[in-house]
Parts: C-alpha cells; sequence; structure tokens
C-alpha cells in the first residue's frame, strides 16, 4: 500500500524538486547568501531523509576530537521547546529531541546545543561557550550556514544516487549537491566489502577529484545494557522472551544483526523518533526482555522495567580512519 501511496505521489515529487532546485540556484548565484564563521565547523548530514548513521558518525567526531572544546549544534527534531536550547543538567529529552539527549548523555563534557536557526545556534555558541570546533548534526541541507567541512553519508544498500524526490522517494535534496560535500561516506556497509565492491560504488557516486569516498561499516556492542550498572551479553538473550522495540529510520540491519545470533524475539516497529504512548507500551511491557536502540532508550527509560539497549559505532578501515582524521585535523 505504502509503494502504491508513492506512486500516485508522483506528479507533487516533481513539484518538490522543482523547489529544491529552484532554491539550491538561489544560493548558487548569490540571491541567497551563505555564511562562514570563525569557529571551524562541521556538518554531517544526508541527502536522503533518516537511516544513514548521523547521529553515531557524529559519536564517532566527538571521540576523535577528545581534548578539544566542542559543541555539538542539532535541530531537535520533534521536540517540545522552540528557539535556541543549551543543554543543562535538568534539560529533558523533550526539551532537546531524542539524539541530541543521547548525546549530552553519553557526553557530558560536551556542549550540546538545539536550534532549527543554525545561523543564531552557531553565534548563541560562540558567545556563551566559546567552542573550539562546532559539529553540525544533520545540516547538510541548511545552505544558510558554509560549513569548513562536509560530511555526506549514504547508506550501502540506499545509495543516494538511486533515489527519487519526496515524496515518491527518499531525497530531500538534489543529487548534484553531493558536489559540496569534503568527503562521502558510504555506511552500513557489508564487513566483507571488496575492493572492487568499493570502486564500483565510488564510480557510481561520481565523485570529483577533490572528493575522498570513505566506507564504514556498523558495529554493534556485544553487550547490552540498562544504562546503569546491569549488562548482558547478546548471547544471554537467547531462551528468553525479547521485545525488540524501534522507533528509527532503519531498523533492517539491527533485525538482521539479532537474527544472525539466533536471538528470536517480536518486533514492535514504528517510525523515526516516536514518542511511545502509554497504550503502546502495554503491548511489549510484559515481555522478560525489552530491547531497543540507545536513541530509543531516552524515550523509553523510566517508563518500564527490565529495558536494555545495544549501541552501536561506524568502523572504518585503518586506511578509511587515517584519511578521514587527516581531513578533520586540517580544519580544526
Amino acid at each position: 500500500m505504502q509503494q502504491l501511496l508513492r506512486k500516485i505521489a508522483f506528479p507533487f515529487s516533481l513539484i518538490y524538486a522543482l523547489v529544491v532546485h529552484l532554491r539550491n540556484t538561489l544560493y548558487d548565484v548569490g540571491a541567497f547568501t551563505s555564511v562562514s564563521y570563525g569557529t571551524p565547523t562541521i556538518c554531517v548530514g544526508n541527502l536522503s531523509v533518516g537511516g544513514t548513521g548521523k547521529t553515531p558518525m557524529t559519536e564517532y567526531l566527538i571521540r576523535m576530537l577528545q581534548g578539544r572544546r566542542v559543541a555539538v549544534l542539532s535541530r531537535g527534531y520533534k521536540r517540545k521547546s522552540k528557539g535556541f536550547v543549551l543543554a543543562m543538567p535538568h534539560t529533558g529529552v523533550l526539551d532537546l529531541g531524542d539524539e541530541p539527549y543521547q548525546l549530552k548523555k553519553k557526553f557530558p563534557e560536551v556542549a550540546v546545543a538545539v536550534d532549527a536557526d543554525r545561523r543564531n545556534g552557531i553565534a548563541q555558541l560562540e558567545e556563551f561557550v566559546k567552542p573550539e570546533v562546532i559539529i553540525l548534526d544533520d545540516a547538510f541541507q541548511h545552505r544558510r550556514v558554509k560549513p569548513a567541512f562536509s560530511i555526506l553519508l549514504t547508506m550501502h544498500s540506499a545509495l543516494f544516487v538511486d533515489d527519487w524526490y519526496l515524496p515518491t522517494g527518499d531525497l530531500r535534496d538534489a543529487k548534484k549537491e553531493a558536489r559540496r560535500a569534503d568527503v562521502i561516506i558510504v555506511t552500513k556497509c557489508p564487513a566483507t566489502l571488496s575492493s572492487t565492491e568499493r570502486e564500483q560504488i565510488t564510480r557510481r557516486l561520481r565523485a570529483s577529484a577533490e572528493q575522498q569516498v570513505l566506507f564504514a561499516t556498523l558495529e554493534y556492542h556485544n553487550e547490552v545494557t540498562d544504562g546503569g550498572q546491569q549488562k548482558m551479553e547478546l548471547s544471554q538473550l537467547k531462551g528468553k522472551q525479547v521485545a525488540l522495540v524501534t522507533g528509527i529510520a532503519s531498523p533492517g540491519p539491527l533485525v538482521e544483526h539479532l537474527t544472525n545470533l539466533g536471538i528470536q524475539f517480536e518486533h514492535f516497529e514504528y517510525g523515526d523518533h516516536h514518542h511511545f504512548t502509554d497504550k503502546e507500551i502495554e503491548q511489549f511491557k510484559d515481555h522478560e526482555v525489552v530491547l531497543t536502540t540507545e536513541k530509543d532508550f531516552v524515550r523509553l527509560e523510566g517508563r518500564l522495567e527490565h529495558l536494555f539497549y545495544i549501541q552501536i559505532a561506524h568502523r572504518f578501515d585503518a586506511a578509511d580512519a587515517a584519511t578521514l582524521e587527516k581531513m578533520i585535523k586540517k580544519v580544526v
């Protein structure tokens, strides 16, 4: 049914594409202006909606830049607050949105802020936090800011070159805008990706001579945690009554990972950034273990017992990791 609706919406996707191209043209010719800042800014984003691993990439950069005064600025999707919000000890998930809240909880030393107006957010951070570098989460299409360095993510199983505009496809920006990226990272790659496959993908992405194309796999931790002292190996989930609860854009890789490990579970799947109702929680709260993602955990924490989450991270081979770090260090 969903595929049928997407096909029916094709005329609307043409209108969307026209608006996107017009907007980008106005920036290209200078009718709309992009602003650069004295503080180095690193943009992490994509051309399609959701699922490419932006938050794990932001976490990767935070770890890479350890020792520097780092700030993260996000839109704070589906938060209940308005305007600029700088995370404080009392700031909740509804004030920040799930992903910024997750980042602040995981990296308390990092200044995390949200603002739909990225220019205002950067100005506020420069005035009150004075960071050495600002990571702009999910900001590739926000051309009002010209970042010092841009990272474009695209998923191995859904490359942006194969996509089409919303609402028929998942593209929210034009494919040609990939030219603005300093590096294109293909995420969620199979661990067995060969050098021949890498070369084929690089050609399909039509990267320029100045751009690097890197490849990352998604690495799942071998244990799950309740966010406190209680942890258990993934293998301990075998034989238990497990509910897998996901409110993310692309749960497929996690489902596949758990299935390959021989873990049986009932999957409760919701839309990206879903706010769980009490009625929905009633459906899975009596399972022996409720397993979720780290992003979903911050929206479920404290609302049911035996809740655990699994952590994920991007993993590069040694050469790609060194290339990315060298490029980043040139900017900051």
